[in-house]
């Protein structure tokens, strides 16, 4: 044992001064090579440091709304599903489309917002949103933001259509606010802090044109809505309430304005003034609406939601169309008084179900009734039109969340106008209106949002 101890002992004196001599200090040469290459990396981290900082401030998201969409009549005189997702096509009561296909960037820097929403459904691309936000630095309470955004008017026109339980926004409001959205600047007040803080108001000037056609004239639109929320903690409740303001006009491109009242025969329709002036003068786009959300958790059911909304006021249009206008009206100006509402019941059954029921009335033209469409007023500059025909809806829905992001939508637009029991001429075009067309739609959705 003693031998072998002896002889390892030996080679160890043997090894360790080759094993000294491999481990001897690093050059200055070495040195310096060694700290330039740890200095380039900690340059390459913080390259791709700010990189990443900047990644993180950037949030995508999007939705898609694949759908199938089904109506009783084909090829009918009237129109068909124009306000239950878009007009059916000729020799068609059936149809798949993409509804939406949202796509949408936020860059949030805390105290700037920078937003791009795209369209992209089978008929084409579309810009939805593509605004600048700013927020000033010291209370964080109030912002500017300019460029295309929701018109802050009302309740439904802010809701996320991947968020609004029915498939389609209310008649009146597709009708005095065709895509939601308009391009213009908005100021914004919405305490952090304080005792303020159930209050938003939002105020801005817009074009008037929509979101995606150009200015056709001088006028600007001034849009605001205030909101307060009124919580009721002990009784897992919240009422929420605003009101909201529309205040601008539409350049006449004649000097025609009409107005409904009484014609020279006694019936009704719309008067004339041919005054000079009225060429290149604005007639008056004036809008007053209320709107009210009401939530309250049903114990062993499922939170619950009552919401409404009334508008009333003075829309510009023309002998056609109560449309708000993207281009300037070639012909004479009719000015209505309209007047339009909904209200919505949800009912949420557990955490993946809802029930819907939605019911909304809109009429172009209150100071016209059913009785009065006659056959002598429903022809010529100063008759009246099916955009004078008051209709109601009444909505049914069910909606099964599959997952957090996947759900399926079922609805049912029963759509009913006014009948216009006076027309008795089957040359008229109003007479498919002597009693209920039928232009009700079927709704199946599918929805993915991430």
């Amino acid at each position: 044992m003693t031998k072998y101890l002896l002889l390892a002992m030996g080679i160890l004196c043997l090894v360790m001064p080759a094993v000294a001599q491999q481990q001897e200090p690093a050059t200055k040469e070495e040195l310096a090579e060694i700290k330039g290459m740890v200095d380039g990396i900690n340059e390459s981290a913080a390259e791709y440091r700010v990189y990443v900082d900047a990644l993180r401030k950037i949030k995508i998201s999007g939705y898609m709304q694949p759908q199938f969409r089904y109506t009783d009549l084909v090829n009918t005189s009237f129109l068909v599903g124009t306000f239950s997702g878009g007009t059916f096509p000729a020799n068609t009561k059936n149809l798949f489309q993409v509804r939406r296909g949202r796509i949408k960037v936020n860059y949030d820097n805390n105290l700037t917002q920078f937003v791009i929403q795209i369209d992209a459904i089978q008929t084409g691309f579309t810009t939805k949103d593509a605004y600048l936000s700013i927020v000033e630095p010291w209370t964080k309470s109030v912002g500017l933001q300019m460029g295309i955004f929701n018109r802050p008017f009302g309740y439904e026109i802010e809701y996320s259509s991947s968020n609004r339980e029915s498939p389609e926004r209310s008649r009146f409001t597709q009708t005095l606010f065709p895509g939601e959205r308009e391009l213009g600047a908005k100021l914004f007040y919405a305490p952090q802090m304080g005792p303020l803080t159930m209050f938003r108001a939002d105020v801005g000037l817009f074009n008037g044109s929509g979101p995606t056609a150009n200015e056709y004239d001088n006028f600007k639109e001034v849009i605001g809505h205030l909101v307060y929320q009124l919580p009721f903690e002990q009784a897992n409740a919240e009422l929420d309430m605003g009101v909201s303001g529309y205040f601008g006009a539409v350049r006449n491109n004649t000097k025609f304005l009409y107005k409904a009242g009484d014609l020279p025969s006694g019936a009704k329709g719309f008067i004339a003034d041919s005054t000079a002036s009225n060429l290149n003068d604005g007639v008056g786009r004036t809008y007053v609406g209320f709107d009210a959300q009401f939530y309250y958790d049903v114990p062993s059911v499922g939170g619950a939601i009552l919401r409404g909304e009334y508008v009333f006021g003075k829309q510009p249009g023309t002998s056609s169309t109560s449309v708000s206008a993207s281009a300037q009206p070639a012909t004479p100006i009719y000015q209505r008084e309209f007047a339009g509402w909904y209200v919505y019941y949800i009912q949420n059954i557990g955490s993946k179900e809802q029930i819907v029921v939605k019911y909304d009335v809109f009429d172009p033209n209150t100071k016209i009734s059913s009785s009065q469409f006659m056959n002598t007023n429903a022809s010529g500059a100063s008759g009246l039109a099916a955009t004078d025909i008051k209709y109601s809806t009444i909505g049914f829905g069910l909606i099964h969340h599959w997952d957090d992001n996947v759900k399926f939508v079922l609805y049912y637009e029963l759509v009913k106008n006014e009948k216009l029991t006076n027309i008795t001429d089957t040359s008229s075009p109003l007479f498919p209106y002597a009693g209920d067309v039928n232009d009700s739609v079927l709704t199946f959705r599918m929805q993915c949002r991430f």
